[in-house]
């Protein structure tokens, strides 16, 4: 059923705007005026694969405004509604109205219409790939099997939430950094564009050969001056050439590789990988997906191509026969002890939850990598910044103190 949004006025003068499902626009305005709401504007809504039938352009880009702290907490509360004996349609009802976005409304709303029409609640969810991951559907689809969908929407609440968390981690290391690195340059930029040169006429006034580090200071801000237009260019380009490259396969696998040779970085993305390897592979287990599929699944979450097309061969060696520690060891990828914990799983017959205890372990020591990465990191920006400014300093003064000494 066809999605429409209306900016309209309610019977007490108030404007107000939301969402309403309608086979038309003149039922949409029967339904509104039904609920004593008179439209002033009402849109339809098309959906990415509406445009595909239609041709007709999207009048929103639709998955921009959900946040996936939003997804997490509306899976919480779903699992939570069904839990207590809420029919599935009316706990989504429910979450309409609770929803943040109007992104978030439009997808309930067409995922309730879906399912009275008769579609299952996975299904449903899959017509929305942009929002919901294939781990997602394929753990709602194993959560209505089983008749646990409450447990399964709770796990996957839960894996949201840890990986957010993890995601929040790591953007808060690279945050100061990179706020530091910005200041520091616009420090340096200010010193070299407006202090340098009102000094420089002084210093080339003195007739005396300007000692070196001096020189070189003074060149840079000269070139800064003369072509700061060029430079800025140079960067915007540089800037859209990386993005633009970015986006292709061939240097995704070349930076992917090259991250996995760095010292230090590659045991750290290791780490990160065999956590949400063992978190993800382990709660599609628990939830009856067979392990061929799961390991599809994980392989196209996994976030760096070389230690994907390690768990595709992985795979293979399962498909084959061989047990998943065996195949994983032999792609020399894995660290030794996610490998060692996975085969003890499969000799205790209870793989799913040494997995767990595996992605335990390696959070844990991602965990403690960084805070030692920020421990490490603030000081040594510190000292890379005194560096910097002081040798700008000492350029100025050495200058100066020649010339008293000269006087003297």
């Amino acid at each position: 059923m066809p999605v429409y949004e209306y900016t309209a006025i309610n019977a007490g003068g108030k404007t107000v705007s939301g969402i309403i499902n309608a086979d038309g626009e003149a039922s949409a305005r029967e339904k509104l005026r039904a609920r004593n709401i008179y439209p002033a504007s009402i849109k339809r809504v098309y959906y990415k694969s509406e445009k595909k039938r239609t041709g007709k352009a999207l009048s929103l880009h639709l998955f921009s405004g959900v946040r996936p702290a939003e997804l997490a907490a509306a899976t919480r509360q779903l699992s939570t509604l069904v839990g207590s004996g809420l029919p599935l349609t009316s706990a989504i009802s429910a979450l309409i109205s609770q929803a943040e976005s109007t992104t978030m409304k439009k997808t309930l709303s067409r995922i309730k219409d879906s399912i009275e029409e008769g579609q299952g609640f996975a299904e449903a969810l899959s017509s929305f790939p942009e929002l919901f991951s294939p781990i997602y559907i394929n753990m709602v689809r194993a959560g209505e099997s089983s008749g646990t969908l409450e447990i399964v929407l709770e796990r996957l609440a839960l894996l949201q939430e840890n990986h957010q968390a993890q995601k929040n981690k790591i953007k808060a290391i690279l945050a100061y950094p990179a706020v530091m690195t910005i200041l520091g340059s616009g420090v340096l930029v200010f010193l070299l564009v407006k202090i340098v040169p009102k000094l420089t006429s002084i210093l080339t006034d003195m007739n005396r050969t300007l000692p070196l580090p001096t020189r070189l200071v003074v060149a840079t801000s000269t070139f800064l001056q003369s072509h700061w237009l060029l430079i800025l260019t140079a960067l915007l380009i540089a800037c859209l050439g990386v993005w633009r490259l970015g986006r292709t396969e061939q240097f995704r696998q070349t930076f992917d590789r090259a991250v996995l040779h760095i010292p230090g970085v590659k045991s750290f993305v290791l780490k990160i990988a065999a956590a949400r390897f063992s978190r993800t592979l382990g709660s599609l287990l628990e939830h009856g997906i067979p392990m061929l599929t799961a390991l599809g699944i994980v392989k196209n979450i996994i976030g760096n191509t070389v230690i994907a097309d390690a768990i595709g061969q992985a795979a293979t060696g399962v498909e084959k026969g061989e047990g998943l520690g065996v195949s994983l060891e032999k792609t020399s990828v894995f660290p030794p002890l996610s490998i060692q914990m996975i085969k003890v799983g499969e000799q205790s017959g209870d793989l799913e939850k040494m997995l767990q205890k595996t992605a335990d372990v390696f959070e844990n020591e991602v965990d403690t990598a960084l805070v030692g990465l920020t421990s490490l990191l603030e000081p040594l920006l510190v000292v890379i910044m005194g560096i910097v400014v002081g040798f700008i300093v000492l350029s100025i003064v050495l200058p100066i103190f020649e010339m008293y000494q000269f006087g003297g």
